[in-house]
């Protein structure tokens, strides 16, 4: 994704002039707290629970058992339900073409990033890991290749 393709990056950078870039946007409107929690976000931690692989922010004991129960144990259902990133519930997504088309392709980045750090820490598994559009908007999401 250009982040440049942004209406706000690309305001943002247009007012300045001078040759900036996302990088530059990134360097005042975004501060040490943020950028670590970006990272998170393209770089999570998984759990493995009862031959699930599942995101770590999703993991829950409970909500995890009464899941695997609704689903006769099927982890990969399992790991279909839990495994989804909405963007649409953290990102406020301005209802315009650009703007959705944006988030798409971020979807697709963290897609792409989770594929890296699945494959990085299950290296004998193999994952199918999805950037998909919804009416509500972009979800990432991810089961195991059984």
């Amino acid at each position: 994704m250009d982040p440049q393709s942004i209406p706000a990056v690309r305001e943002w950078t247009a007012a300045v002039g001078g040759g900036t870039d996302y990088l530059d946007y990134l360097s005042q409107e975004v501060g040490l707290g943020e950028w670590a929690a970006f990272s998170r976000v393209f770089m999570p931690r998984f759990v493995e629970v009862d031959g699930c692989v599942l995101w770590d922010r999703v993991y829950e004991p409970a909500n995890f058992r009464t899941w695997q129960e609704q689903l006769r144990g099927d982890a990969t259902s399992v790991e279909a339900t839990l495994n989804q990133f909405r963007l649409w519930l953290h990102i406020d997504i301005p209802e315009d073409p650009e703007s959705e088309a944006g988030a798409l392709a971020l979807a697709e980045d963290i897609a792409a990033s989770w594929r890296r750090s699945l494959a990085d820490a299950f290296p004998d598994r193999a994952f199918e890991v999805a950037a998909t559009d919804s009416e509500d908007g972009p979800i990432v999401s991810f089961v195991t290749v059984r």
